[in-house]
Parts: structure tokens; sequence; C-alpha cells
């Protein structure tokens, strides 16, 4: 009897044993430094995420790819690009090119073509207008070619209007609401002094031309500077050749016209600032000297100067201009040798297969930076 007590105590132990094993809470491991990470999170990614904290998608998509790292940024500021303008002996638009059609050398060393654009394209312009006193005989002739310039720009491209005298002021943003252009360009009344470096170079230095698009800047002047102080010829041609903005200066001379009215009676109108300000820049070395800045702006953008006697003159050189904004390729190109700050670069745009093509680019560019000591190259053969 004894020995059948002490069978059924250690049944029941038995028994209670296995119910505590069950219902026991199981306890974790403890990790140092917090909670267990699956193995896959010990390896490190090999890019940064930029949206921490997201979860992983089960399905669907593969994710965007992630931010490229600062030595990838930098590698595309080496892109140089430049508009390209082909036309025949008559001066017609050559349709149809592709990338295999073009050869780009810089400093006389072939390079790979590597962005080409063909399509047309939306363009902004800014549209400079030259208000000193030189222009006091000329402004309805300027102001009406202006807004046929304007009149003939697409539903989708844009134009900014600035005039200058001493000072540079922005008439309008960038818009193509023609109303409030044509009230922009009517409200340019002629004023004192002619600061055009200061003009363009606040032109070229703008946001926008800064960016990617295609832009350009046409000036309506004689080319003649008498008040800038902050800006000067060299500057502003070192300026030029580093945006990828084509430059059309529009030479209206106002030297025949000055000449004729200083032999007269000067006009009773004129305010005694202005009167002074005639007896300036009125020289024929300055007339030479702002012929030739408009036409190295130009060259060095890869716009072209178009000069103008009269209003028929104006009429077509602006349509010029337009014709040319909608029909230009892009060409660009990483260089072989990158260079340093400063360093000034020729680029030479050739056809293949089109000997007699006129071809009209960009001529050189300036690496950003400190410019190197030396003179503009743009005033070669001067």
């Amino acid at each position: 009897m004894k020995n059948l007590a002490m069978f059924a105590l250690c049944l029941s132990l038995a028994a209670a044993s296995i119910v505590l094993g069950q219902t026991r809470t199981r306890r974790q491991p403890s990790i140092k430094g917090g909670a267990a990470k699956p193995a896959a999170a010990k390896k490190a990614p090999a890019i940064k995420k930029t949206n921490p904290g997201a979860e992983e998608p089960s399905s669907g998509p593969p994710p965007p790819p992630p931010t490229v790292s600062d030595e990838e940024i930098l590698i595309d500021t080496n892109l140089v690009t430049t508009p390209v303008t082909v036309l025949d002996r008559d001066g017609r638009f050559i349709p149809g090119l592709q990338k295999k059609d073009f050869k780009i050398f810089e400093d006389g060393v072939p390079q790979r073509v590597t962005h080409f654009l063909s399509e047309e394209q939306p363009f902004t312009v800014i549209l400079m207008i030259d208000i000193s006193p030189s222009t006091r005989y000329s402004i309805d002739d300027i102001r009406y070619a202006a807004v046929t310039f304007v009149n003939q720009l697409r539903p989708e491209d844009k134009v900014m209007v600035v005039n200058f005298d001493r000072q540079v002021r922005v008439m309008t943003e960038p818009t193509n609401d023609k109303k409030a252009l044509f009230t922009a360009i009517y409200r340019s009344q002629f004023g004192s002094g002619t600061s055009l470096y200061e003009a363009v170079d606040a032109a070229i230095n703008m946001d926008f031309v800064q960016s990617p698009g295609r832009k350009a800047v046409v000036i309506f002047t004689d080319g003649v500077d008498t008040t800038s102080r902050q800006a000067t010829y060299e500057s502003t041609v070192s300026a030029v050749e580093e945006v990828d903005a084509l430059v059309y200066p529009i030479r209206y001379n106002t030297q025949v016209k000055t000449d004729q009215a200083s032999k007269g009676t000067p006009p009773r109108d004129l305010p005694a600032n202005l009167l002074a300000q005639l007896g300036r820049g009125q020289t024929d070395i300055e007339y030479e000297t702002g012929r030739r800045y408009l036409n190295t702006i130009a060259e060095s953008s890869g716009g072209r100067i178009f000069d103008a006697e009269s209003i028929a003159n104006l009429e077509s050189a602006f349509k010029g201009v337009a014709d040319e904004l909608r029909q230009q390729y892009a060409v660009g190109y990483y260089p072989d040798d990158t260079g340093k700050p400063g360093d000034r670069k020729k680029i030479k745009i050739e056809v293949i297969g089109r000997p007699k093509a006129v071809v009209r680019s960009k001529t050189t560019y300036v690496i950003k930076g400190e410019p190197s000591p030396g003179p503009i190259s743009g005033q070669s053969g001067n």
C-alpha cells in the first residue's frame, strides 16, 4: 500500500512539471545596444538611404535610383554644351542633322559627342533696350522693332524686358503675355548715361540664364559705354564665355543722327544733364570700341551681331534672331582634359560631309573659377 502511494505521488509531480513547462513565458536573448536585427540588416548599404524609416516595399515596381554622391555630381559639371546653328551658303538652316554628323574639337583635340538635341524647344529671351541719351533720336524706331520681335515669338516662348541707361531696370519678368510685354517696351523712356557693361553683367548672372534651357540675350544698343563702374569690357567678355546663353547684339548706329543733331540747335526739351551726356561717348574711337565689343560678345557666345541703320533693318534683324533661336541644334561633350579653374578653352565644331556648311557656335569657354591672367581671346586681332 505504501508503494502504491509513492507511485501516485510521482505521477502527480510529473504532470505538474509538464503543465508548468507549457505556460512559462519565453525570454528573448538580450542584445547589447538595442533590439535584435535581422541578419540581412547587418550588411552596410552601398549608398546612404535618403528617406530613413520608410518600409521596404514587399512587391510592385523597384524603388527609384538612389541619390548620386557628391563626386558624381561634380562629374556632371564638366559637361560642355553649346547651341549650334548650321546654315548653307545662302543662309538657310540645314535641318535633319544627327549626332553622328557633328565633330567637336577642344584646343584642337577631337572630343566624343555625348549630348545632342535637335527638336524645337521653347526659349527665353532677355530683351535689353538701350535708353541712353544717344538713343533719344531713335527711341520710337527701337520700340516699334521690339514690338515686332515679340510678335514673331511662339506662344510658349518667354521674354524679359530690361532697359538700361546709367542704371539697369527690369521692366517685366519672363512672360509670354504680349500685352504686358508691349506695356514694358513703351514704358522705356530715355535717361542719363550708358552702363552697357553693367547691363550685360546683370543679364548673364540672372538665375535662369545660369540654369539649363534654351535662352538668349538680345541687346538693342549702339555699343558705347560711358558710365559703368562695376563691370568692364574684359570682365563681361569672360563672363559671357562661361554661360551657354546666346548673345545677339542689334547695333543701331546712333552716331550719324547724333552728329547731325549736334550741328544744329539742341532740342529745348532736353534737361541740362542729358545735354552734357550727349558730349560723351560720341567719338569715332568710342564707336569703334563699341562695335568691336558687340562683335566679341556675340562671337564668344555663339550668337551673331546685326547692324541696323534703319527701321527696315531693325525688323529684318529681329526676324533673323527669332528664326535662329527656333532652328538650332545643341551638342555637348565631356572634355578629355578637364583643366583647372580659369583656363580658357577653344571649341571648334564641324559638320561631317558638308564642307560648305556655315557653322555658328560657341568658340571658347572659361572653366568656372578665378580666371587666369592673360589677354581675352575674343579681342585678338583688334
